[in-house]
């Protein structure tokens, strides 16, 4: 379905972002294996922990909505019928830590995009546990999870990856022994907060996390923050137009994702967190965001890992700024929904600016203005939505076709948009 985005002078008033989508996932599935009832005020809207919550509810977990909030009743699992995660990697990823425990057979898989997605990131340590995966051409979803008995590892991440080390800790929470995960650099730490709250005995010491064996979960209640990643588009905007002053209530502002907020202070953001508050172990804040004069800047190495979602959207804010935006170490981005990087190179080339490519990143030139385009997102929620920003900065209306991407995580997206541009 195409979106018009017509040109805007700013962004006003408030944004309250949807929960965020890690925390909604990871909340979501411990509710659903810890005793007795997680309640969730503020879960994700998004198709992505909507796939989630469908597949617990397909393993038998009773699952209601009651004054908006999701109610969890968490208790055994039951062999399923097949598993649709939808295009969400996090609720493959993760929840096959759980499956692979499991005493019976399960088979996970989702749409076209999700099965372009390898998997060997997963299917190595849970089979160093014990468990038995098949995989199609060997990594490839649909996954064929045999349940087996497990046993703790001490495993070090070949690669940055939340995902994996959740899929990981979530597996240990089944097995013999403990599991200890190494992590190269830090990456977001809702899992190990999560698990702190339900009750499982969890330490984190310089980049080793260990999951004492014996955990005992118990159901909770939680308020989900705002999701700063969803957060990050309207940061832009407000940054890009000359006539802007926003306020984004209620954001998760978690040290491990606040990363974002230090690099736009870093390319001259003018970026004020107005209140700070804690719920459930989260830090969760409001921010206040005007125009700014961007300098530009470098993302490489752990910033990068810190950084991966949001990259696409500061692609856009790099192209305007005066010096323009190098980003290294993401290949990452290369398997994501879409190859992000030719994505982003075509679009942005679509609307007149340059972006120099390289196999682990890009480099976009600063100084650079948007021109009035035709955009093609590719099914990438993140790219429809970056590009949606930087057609309100064009001399003329964009389209943006398959704008229905964005309901992977912002269902409520564009009429947001609507709402506060000028």
């Amino acid at each position: 379905m195409p979106e018009k985005i017509s040109p805007a002078r700013g962004v006003e008033g408030v944004v309250t972002p949807p929960g965020d989508k890690s925390i909604s996932h990871r909340y979501a599935m411990l509710g659903a294996i810890a005793e007795g009832a997680t309640i969730l005020e503020n879960y994700a809207t998004g198709a992505d922990c909507q796939s989630t919550l469908a597949c617990l509810s397909a393993l038998g977990v009773k699952i209601e909505r009651r004054d908006g909030k999701i109610v969890i009743e968490g208790g055994e699992l039951r062999e399923p019928p097949r598993l649709d995660a939808g295009n969400s990697g996090s609720t493959i990823r993760m929840l096959s830590g759980i499956l692979a425990a499991q005493p019976f057979t399960s088979h996970i898989g989702g749409d076209e995009s999700l099965s372009r997605r390898p998997m060997l990131r997963i299917i190595a340590p849970l089979s160093q546990m014990g468990a038995w995966i098949e995989a199609r051409d060997g990594k490839f979803p649909p996954l064929t999870i045999h349940g087996r008995a497990l046993q703790g590892i001490d495993y070090t991440l070949p690669v940055a990856s939340a995902q994996v080390k959740s899929c990981v800790l979530f597996a240990g929470l089944f097995a013999k022994g403990d599991t200890i995960v190494r992590e190269p650099v830090r990456t977001r730490d809702h899992t190990e907060i999560a698990l702190r709250e339900f009750g499982a005995d969890i330490e984190s010491v310089r980049g080793v996390i260990t999951l004492r064996a014996g955990a005992r979960l118990r159901g909770r209640s939680q308020i989900i923050p705002g999701d700063l990643s969803s957060a990050a588009f309207f940061l832009v905007a407000a940054l890009l137009l000359p006539e802007s002053d926003l306020l984004i209530h209620a954001v998760g502002l978690n040290p491990t994702r606040s990363a974002l907020l230090d690099f736009l202070a870093s390319m001259g953001a003018s970026i004020k967190v107005v209140e700070v508050r804690q719920t459930g172990g989260e830090l969760i804040g409001d921010l206040r965001v005007r125009s700014s004069k961007i300098s530009g800047g470098v993302i490489e190495g752990a910033m990068t890992a810190a950084l991966i979602d949001e990259i696409p959207v500061l692609a856009i804010l790099g192209a305007a700024s005066e010096h323009g935006l190098i980003v290294r170490d993401a290949a990452e981005l290369r398997v994501k929904e879409t190859d992000r990087i030719a994505a982003l190179e075509k679009n942005l080339g679509r609307m007149g600016v340059r972006l120099e490519a390289a196999p682990d990143g890009f480099t976009v030139p600063g100084k650079q203005r948007f021109h009035a385009a035709e955009i093609d997102p590719e099914g990438d929620h993140r790219i429809a939505m970056a590009f949606s920003i930087a057609a309100l900065a064009a001399e003329a209306p964009s389209i943006i076709h398959g704008s229905e991407a964005a309901a992977v995580s912002f269902p409520e997206f564009f009429s947001t948009l609507r709402h506060i541009s000028r």
